[in-house]
């Protein structure tokens, strides 16, 4: 970088100046790809898609009733509400709505986005509602009578903060939030632990635990799980590692377990996911496996784990779901989805696999309430799955069968006749193979000429796993267009060893991966360089950034959807100090030596021919600054460089507060790239 930045001045989130440029630069945009031929009917595709009101309304259990956010072209803003399991059985539930936010929004004169509730159980009929002006990850809370369908005069109220809040009893919440100077830690996040008291102001809140300025966050977590009453509190030390501490009477009990680990809890179990290898004196654990360990055992400082799950070469545990007696393991088997059912009995552990649709996607979540005295689907659970070409299905399964009822289908909302996916592999720049999906329209050849989009993330052990997409399958598939998913390493594919193998100092093997799948897409014909685009969103913003400074050679076309760019100042704007673990310190002079290799801002150059590309973020973007997008469109515009830019002035990290606003966007990034890579 520059001695002095000349853009700084487009950090100034609100300023005139800024957002004066943000609109020029939005009017050039628009007038450019709203006049691409199409553009009004894929917006108006794509609305109907995101407004379809026979779209899976999934829902989580409360009590005795299930709950479910939903927007569609009557509630923009959405709806909270709830109904029962038997009426959710039925094609068109009759639903009970609990908050309009389309009519509070209108009633308070603000833009509020549903941010989510927290409710008291076990009757469940005090809740916290989390609201966000325009999408920010910063929300207001305030406390709700589910009875009485008000908000509370007097009931627990926390002005707008990046707050954690979760409730101690009826009269009491443990709150970490701005408490002032010195209370947030250097990531923007709560730093201090308070136990605030009913009827009494926040300032009287008494400090329950603190964490340091340089963590990324402290935090609370309330079981109100009958026999199994416990508070645990820590602090994120970084953003994966965190210490535990159980709180017993007046003390805190610091957990001896690995702080890089994911803990979790179920009655009298303690769960342990690895991040890295554990040694304990009879055993050693691999990075990916799943152990588990009896509170009191913990507590007493023993280290006989039970091993639930452990990793090969191929098999990496996604994700875990719980009933009251059962967990549910979500496993990866070369990035296609597996289900097992583990059940303690008899003093062993016992493993079942599930015969679940394959291979795609699934996802498992228990409907136990602990709540419920008898909880009849204590043992039951929710299943979902889905592929690239297949619509979300939402079984109703119990555990010990591999019998299960459908509740709910998306509807298809494309046609996919004639269509196909494949996985193929890449091989990287240390030679490292790289699976990637190909999705093909019908009729589609590999003979060069395919507009083709590469989608990846790469980063923070977040898989790209199947899923189904109204969006692509009316703004790309029907066009004629070819989708590509890359499962590069520094995200969670294959467990997370595939993560840590391109973090820091090694964050360019996610580049080169990417790279090695972009040449193998022109070498095996599936596209070419004039019609390959590559679209990424946050991290994967900045994945695409980099590869397109790198090797613009390879491309067409480059979305960059609110993106990381300056990686020098990153971790000075909004909550970037909570992601140096994941690339670095740039303030550390043998830090930035690796990061300034790849640093989109400080790399890209006058005189390259680089693609065109299409900068996206949000002003409401609380999380990943805006002036990332902004300063890098500025400097390629200054350079002579073929840019568009779009800030919606709403949105938060997700690009749009609503489905309108969704439709446009999409409709425009789809217009870019396919009037950018289609067909000469």
């Amino acid at each position: 970088m520059t001695p002095t930045d000349p853009y700084l001045w487009l950090e100034e989130v609100q300023s005139d100046r800024a957002l004066n440029w943000a609109r020029e630069r939005n009017g050039q945009s628009q007038a450019v790809l709203e006049a691409v031929p199409g553009f009004a009917a894929t917006k108006a595709k794509l609305l109907d898609v995101l407004n379809d009101k026979a779209q899976i309304p999934y829902v989580s259990r409360v009590g005795g009733y299930f709950e479910n956010f939903w927007r569609d072209a009557n509630h923009v803003r959405g709806i909270w509400r709830r109904t029962t399991l038997e009426e959710y059985r039925k094609p068109e539930p009759q639903w009970e709505t609990l908050i309009d936010l389309d009519a509070l929004a209108k009633a308070e004169n603000e833009n509020w986005v549903w941010a989510g509730a927290t409710c008291l159980e076990p009757d469940y009929n005090r809740c916290l509602i989390s609201l966000s002006r325009g999408g920010a990850d910063a929300r207001v809370v305030r406390e709700y009578d589910l009875a009485k369908r008000e908000f509370m005069k007097d009931g627990f109220t926390l002005p707008e903060a990046k707050s954690q809040v979760d409730w101690l009893d009826a009269n009491t919440l443990l709150v970490g939030t701005d408490f002032g100077p010195g209370s947030m830690t250097k990531s923007g996040y709560a730093r201090i632990i308070k136990v605030w008291q009913r009827g009494t102001p926040l300032s009287a809140a008494t400090q329950l635990f603190a964490g340091a300025e340089s963590d990324v966050s402290a935090f609370a977590n309330v079981d109100h799980t009958p026999g199994f009453e416990r508070v645990v509190v820590g602090r994120s030390t970084d953003f994966y590692n965190s210490e535990n501490f159980l709180r017993q009477g007046d003390k805190l009990v610091r957990l001896d377990l690995p702080t890089d680990a994911s803990i979790s809890w179920r009655r009298e179990w303690v769960f342990v996911e690895l991040k890295s290898a554990l040694k304990t004196p009879k055993n050693e654990f691999a990075p990916g496996s799943l152990l588990a360990i009896r509170w009191d055992a913990l507590l007493r400082g023993e280290r006989d784990f039970d091993v639930l799950f452990t990793p090969t070469a191929t098999r990496s545990l996604a994700g875990k779901g719980m009933t009251r007696d059962h967990l549910l393991l979500n496993i990866l088997d070369n990035v296609a989805g597996r289900l097992e059912e583990v059940s303690y009995a008899n003093g062993t552990w016992v493993h079942r696999v599930v015969d679940a649709p394959f291979p795609g996607t699934l996802s498992a979540k228990g409907l136990h309430d602990a709540s419920v005295p008898n909880d009849r689907y204590a043992n039951h659970y929710w299943l979902n799955y889905a592929d690239f070409l297949t619509p979300d299905s939402l079984y109703l399964g119990q555990v010990g069968s591999d019998k299960r009822e459908l509740f709910k289908s998306r509807p298809k909302q494309y046609d996919a006749t004639g269509m196909r996916v494949e996985q193929r592999f890449a091989t990287s720049k240390d030679g490292t193979q790289i699976p990637y999906f190909v999705i093909w329209p019908q009729g589609t050849k590999p003979d060069g000429s395919n507009p083709t989009i590469l989608y990846g993330y790469g980063g923070y052990q977040i898989s790209l796993q199947p899923s189904y997409s109204g969006a692509y399958g009316n703004g790309w598939f029907k066009r004629g267009g070819v989708l590509v998913i890359a499962n590069i390493r520094g995200g969670g594919e294959f467990g997370p060893v595939w993560h840590t193998s391109a973090t820091k100092a090694h964050k360019q093997r996610s580049y080169d991966d990417f790279a090695a799948v972009a040449e193998d897409l022109i070498a095996t014909k599936i596209t070419s360089a004039p019609h390959l685009g590559i679209w990424g969103g946050s991290n994967g913003g900045l994945l695409v950034g980099a590869v397109m400074v790198q090797r613009p050679e390879l491309f067409g076309a480059v979305l960059c959807s609110v993106p990381l760019l300056d990686m020098k100042r990153y971790h000075k704007l909004l909550a970037g100090n909570s992601w140096m673990a994941e690339y670095g310190d740039p303030d550390k002079a043998e830090e930035w030596a690796w990061i300034s290799q790849y640093s989109p801002y400080q790399n890209v150059k006058a005189g390259v021919k680089y693609p065109k590309v299409l900068f996206t973020t949000s002003t409401r973007d609380d999380r990943v600054h805006p002036a990332h997008a902004r300063k890098m469109a500025a400097r390629m515009l200054e350079q002579g460089h073929q840019v568009l830019y779009y800030e919606n002035i709403e949105g938060g990290h997700g690009g749009a507060a609503d489905n309108t606003q969704r439709a446009e966007l999409l409709a425009l990034e789809f217009s870019f790239l396919w009037d950018t890579l289609k067909r000469n």
